[in-house]
């Protein structure tokens, strides 16, 4: 007769069930150590990209970037002056309008109202709830712009808006503020310039870069920034053209 055990206090299955919940830790923990290691591998990466273009004098990114951005602004500046009979909405729908006489918050015009050139010396402001029509009105006349919105005897949600002519002031003023752009956005090349030369400054007193290559990458940050120069005086001379022809 074979011997007898004694019974167990508890089931077997219990006996072993802890150990089976070991391969799972493990899985988790391997997996928690993978995930760090990929965030590490990606930080690491980026923190080598960044210092490889901070070590590469012929990178010139950085510098395009910043004579890009004057170059836009510049676009941007001198499409707002008003010349001759054309008349360009952004200028009204940048406008700033108060809804309420104590109002501290205020909204884009554009965001209240479409403008919509009418043909002629003309353009239409459609406003899309009638409450907003006075102090879009008063916003207008009260801007530098010089202009007289009267209601539209067809339409009471329109503002109808006369373009004046062109008068000596007014060109000449357009003409000073073409040329203030342009000196804006010739600022903005020799600032973009000053930083790309510091960069290489750094690099020549670390020494990590070579003399020869240091020469180089001056000439051709030089040829850049011409470029970039006269890509700011051909915008400003076609915009002041077109509006001493005006």
């Amino acid at each position: 007769m074979p011997p007898q055990h004694p019974s167990l206090p508890f089931p077997e299955q219990q006996l072993f069930s802890p150990i089976s919940i070991y391969p799972t830790l493990l899985k988790k923990k391997d997996k928690g150590n993978k995930s760090s290691s990929s965030e590490s591998d990606s930080s690491s990466s980026t923190s080598s990209s960044a210092a490889a273009e901070d070590n590469d004098p012929f990178d010139f990114s950085t510098l395009q970037a910043g004579i890009d951005k004057s170059l836009e602004k510049l676009k941007n500046d001198l499409g707002k002056l008003r010349t001759g009979g054309r008349f360009n909405p952004e200028v009204l729908e940048g406008l700033r309008v108060k809804l309420g006489k104590d109002a501290k918050e205020s909204f884009r015009l554009g965001d209240l109202a479409q403008v919509l050139p009418k043909g002629g010396r003309s353009v239409a402001v459609l406003v899309g709830e009638k409450d907003h029509i006075k102090p879009i009105l008063s916003t207008i006349q009260s801007s530098t712009l010089s202009l007289q919105p009267t209601p539209d005897p067809h339409n009471p949600l329109a503002l109808n808006i006369p373009i004046p002519p062109p008068t000596k002031e007014s060109r000449d003023a357009a003409l000073q503020a073409a040329s203030k752009a342009g000196e804006i956005a010739s600022n903005g090349v020799r600032n973009a310039r000053g930083a790309m030369q510091k960069k290489l400054r750094a690099m020549e007193v670390k020494k990590t870069v070579r003399p020869d290559d240091s020469k180089k990458a001056h000439k051709e940050m030089e040829k850049v920034v011409e470029k970039g120069n006269g890509e700011v005086k051909k915008i400003v001379d076609a915009a002041r053209k077109g509006m001493e022809q005006a």
